[in-house]
């Protein structure tokens, strides 16, 4: 089951933490996203393996928009 990761606000993707194949744990950092002069860790929601990377550094993204998915 794939689990995909949104972002929570508009933002700019400061840093990818993550690559593609990359085991990551529940609450494990994957990225760091700049949204309202703040930098916004973002976390994974569960367990699992890194499927697909849709953004890198300094790309914008908006509400709702898939950054990163989890398989």
């Amino acid at each position: 089951m794939s689990v995909e990761v949104k972002a929570p606000m508009p933002g700019k993707i400061l840093d990818v933490l993550v690559k593609v194949g990359d085991q990551v744990k529940e609450d494990d950092e994957l990225l760091m996203l700049e949204a309202m002069k703040m930098e916004n860790p973002i976390y994974a929601p569960a367990d699992g393996t890194v499927k697909e990377i849709k953004v890198k550094a300094n790309d914008s993204v908006e509400t709702e928009q898939v950054m990163i998915i989890i398989g």
